[in-house]
């Protein structure tokens, strides 16, 4: 899976979006795609209302992605729907059994990898995108680094790489692992679910400087 208009170029999310400006911003900087949490769960949780804001200022062409953890299948497709939602991101322990009704183009499905055991939840899965992050407490966005050697070694592909990702460090982790894509949400923010247009920013220039060279 590359970039919505199939250039082939590196896709980079940034996640965790609460506020309408932040999606305009984060768009403008040069994001592929704007992620939302929808898990209750989440510091950077927002319900339908404001997700339904802070997506209608997704511009075309920017894709509009639903994070869930652990939802039922009927509940994430219906939400799909009424909030107009390109992708969902399925974040938890889902089984794949349970979502044989939704689009698997439409799913990338998360594995937080702590050791080579980890990979073994990949089991009955087949999603347009894998995404690889670090296993911590509270299904993602506690800035800790994914073990970028096992992916590397042991990612299904394509895949975006998270965990702990930031302006300072996502050179390193795109040289090390040669993901399709990057996905950030605390790595960029000034506060839980408030992002620094400055590191925004800084964070799509540096993935993209790399991925041209690499």
């Amino acid at each position: 899976m590359t970039a919505p208009g199939g250039s082939g170029r590196l896709l980079v999310k940034i996640c965790g979006i609460t506020r309408p400006a932040d999606a305009i911003q984060a768009a403008a900087a040069g994001a592929d795609a704007i992620g939302v949490n929808l898990w209750p769960g989440s510091r950077r949780f927002v319900d339908d209302a404001a997700a339904q804001a802070v997506l209608a200022a997704v511009p075309p062409g920017v894709l509009k992605v639903g994070v869930f953890v652990n939802a039922p299948a009927p509940e994430v497709a219906a939400r799909m729907r009424a909030l107009g939602l390109d992708r969902v991101q399925l974040h938890g322990d889902e089984r794949a059994s349970d979502y044989t009704d939704l689009d698997p183009a439409r799913i990338i499905r998360v594995l937080r990898i702590r050791d080579e055991g980890s990979f073994a939840a990949a089991a009955g899965w087949a999603p347009a995108l894998w995404l690889y992050d670090a296993h911590v407490e509270g299904f993602g966005g506690g800035g800790q680094a994914a073990p970028w050697a096992l992916v590397a070694r042991h990612a299904r592909r394509p895949f975006l790489l998270a965990g702990g990702l930031r302006p300072e460090t996502v050179a390193a982790a795109i040289a090390a692992t040669h993901p399709e894509g990057v996905d950030v949400a605390s790595g960029v923010e000034s506060a839980p679910g408030r992002k620094d247009p400055e590191r925004v920013t800084a964070f799509i220039a540096a993935a993209r400087t790399v991925a041209s060279l690499t």
